[in-house]
């Protein structure tokens, strides 16, 4: 026995390949909307790491700031207790002076 395609089953497998190929095309446009949204996506995370790239250096400098403040105050510490002691070096060679005087 042969069988004979009807005009339906013709039909049906027309509309069948139709809507495979619909569904295809609308597939690769899904797929190309999808690689649009992740490129955009790539490049806004590139930018925010850049930001946060931006912002360490920012704190390393602040940090670095920091330092230098507490090395100055240090500094400015150590200077005036150097400034007392030359006071303090500066009375005692006066009164050193006043006591080798010789008495005539």
């Amino acid at each position: 026995m042969e069988e004979k395609h009807s005009p339906k089953k013709s039909s049906t497998h027309t509309g069948i390949l139709d809507k495979l190929v619909e569904n295809s095309i609308l597939l690769q446009k899904k797929d190309a909307e999808l690689l649009h949204s992740i490129n955009e996506l790539t490049k806004k995370i590139d930018r925010m790491l850049n930001v946060f790239e931006e912002a360490s250096k920012h704190v390393m400098e602040v940090g670095e700031d920091r330092r230098i403040i507490e090395l100055t105050e240090k500094l400015e510490s150590l200077l005036e207790q150097n400034k007392t002691i030359a006071k303090g070096l500066l009375m005692l060679e006066q009164y050193v002076r006043g006591k080798s005087t010789p008495l005539i």
